[in-house]
């Protein structure tokens, strides 16, 4: 029996659980994962596209550039190490029996800078919100504006609907039947 062509059910919008190697992305600082992502993103396509070259396998934790984005980034190191790197001494190696995949290591760095580009989105919309908030000026035209509320509600609602008015019978006023329409002449 088919599914009828039903839309999924409310259920279906679950997240699933994260892997460990999407939690271990997911772990590191906000103000540094973007560039974190980034290196590991270039070490993990460089392994990818050449998986049986020496130089791509190793990455030297002593280098400037790898010891700022890596090395001193809370949960970096320990991110290589789910995607399946070991550490040896200043360095981390990945073994020739592990095999890094597009589809779940790359794609999975794509997604965690995904995930990280929506949390610096909300944190920024947050800090402008925060930062209106504490305008001296905004927050006296609020009170103003609040005062002037509270003013409008006291005198209570209009109550009094409009009348109608008596209007003359005078010479302004013509009816039809002094045009002669709607009578009948006998005809």
């Amino acid at each position: 029996m088919g599914y009828g062509g039903y839309a999924p059910g409310a259920n279906s919008r679950m997240a699933d659980k994260l892997t460990p190697l999407q939690e271990a992305l997911r772990q590191l600082p906000l103000e540094q994962a973007m560039e974190t992502l980034a290196t590991i993103e270039k070490l993990t396509r460089n392994v990818v596209r050449n998986p049986s070259e020496a130089k791509f396998r190793k990455v030297n934790l002593a280098n400037a550039k790898i010891k700022q984005v890596i090395t001193d980034v809370p949960n970096a190191v320990e991110l290589l190490q789910e995607m399946g790197w070991v550490r040896c001494d200043d360095s981390m190696e990945l073994p020739n029996a592990t095999r890094l995949a597009h589809e779940v290591h790359v794609v999975g760095i794509i997604e965690a800078q995904d995930f990280y580009k929506t949390k610096l989105e909300k944190e920024r919309v947050s800090q402008v919100r925060a930062s209106k908030e504490l305008d001296p000026a905004s927050a006296q035209l609020r009170a103003q504006i609040e005062a002037d509320r509270k003013e409008k509600a006291s005198e209570g609602p209009v109550t009094q609907s409009s009348k109608a008015q008596k209007l003359n019978s005078g010479p302004n006023v013509m009816r039809a039947s002094d045009l002669g329409i709607g009578q009948s002449k006998g005809g």
